[in-house]
């Protein structure tokens, strides 16, 4: 199929599946979006307190302001690209707030409404740190931040990335093997830092490198079976991270995305959802990412 026909068909599945949410995404990603409009369906995840919760990490539903849902934000924030929000900057508020004293997020705050969420969301600690959670809300808050300089300069990000960086130091002194989804993290979390730190970045490639097979696929521990960080899961665009793969194993991967739409012209995902709704809003979420990646790739 031409990369036109594989966009047509995603957007009638997104069109029909999808939230509003992702509807906007992929209306940015193809050249006919608004931003306010994107911006206005990010808000009904909002909270008072500046951060976002409801559902936006969708197996995690319950209404209070989570790490996990401020990824999401931030990820839709730096879509909005050269377009800037002073959400990004009130969500880096919030964040400051449930940051831990090692400058850690934890890998999520109390659950109030355990109904339909993911039991490692609602049985999660609190009181610890999460190398995991933290580098991905940072490194898509390193992407707003490559246009948003009221979040490159908040107290928060440095705090983050100070946490991060340390974390993945420590791996190398421990001989600690990551888990397969805090690896793929931390590899796109030095990707990102590359563009302001690129000898820190490199740093830290060289540690997580040695975790990282060439063919970039690792089984996700705890996951279904087939559940696996794939090369595309640790470098998903063209960057320094690329370098810790095989071009073999990338193009190899491209394959797997381009032949993995399905007939309603969506793509689906490997791991298992905790409620009805969950696995659609995935299924959208998905959609919008493969074809990110794809249309950075020439389709």
């Amino acid at each position: 199929m031409t990369h036109d026909t594989v966009v047509t068909a995603a957007s009638t599945f997104l069109t029909a599946n999808a939230r509003l949410l992702d509807q906007h995404r992929f209306r940015l990603l193809t050249g006919v979006g608004d931003p306010q409009a994107a911006l206005s369906a990010l808000a009904g995840y909002r909270n008072a307190d500046g951060g976002y919760g409801h559902g936006l990490e969708p197996d995690l539903r319950s209404p209070e302001s989570q790490p996990a849902a401020a990824l999401h934000a931030f990820e839709v924030m730096a879509e909005l690209a050269p377009v800037t929000t002073t959400q990004a900057e009130q969500l880096c508020d919030w964040l400051l707030t449930v940051t831990l004293p090692d400058g850690g997020l934890p890998f999520a705050l109390p659950v109030t409404h355990p109904e339909s969420c993911a039991p490692f969301w609602v049985q999660a600690d609190p009181a610890t740190s999460s190398l995991q959670i933290t580098a991905v809300v940072a490194l898509h808050a390193h992407r707003v931040a490559a246009h948003d300089r009221a979040v490159a300069a908040h107290p928060w990000l440095a705090r983050a990335t100070e946490f991060c960086v340390s974390a993945v130091r420590r791996l190398r002194e421990q001989r600690r093997t990551p888990h397969a989804i805090e690896l793929a993290f931390a590899v796109r979390f030095a990707d990102a830092l590359s563009g302001r730190h690129p000898e820190t970045a490199r740093e830290l490639l060289d540690v997580l490198g040695t975790f990282v097979p060439a063919d970039g696929t690792v089984h996700v521990q705890g996951g279904a079976a087939e559940e696996h960080m794939r090369p595309l899961d640790f470098a998903p665009l063209p960057g320094p991270a690329r370098a810790l793969l095989s071009p073999e194993a990338v193009e190899a991967d491209l394959q797997r995305l381009r032949s993995g739409q399905a007939d309603d012209g969506g793509w689906t995902v490997d791991f298992v959802s905790y409620s009805p709704a969950a696995a659609l809003e995935w299924r959208g979420y998905t959609t919008v990412n493969a074809l990110r990646i794809l249309t950075a790739h020439g389709g």
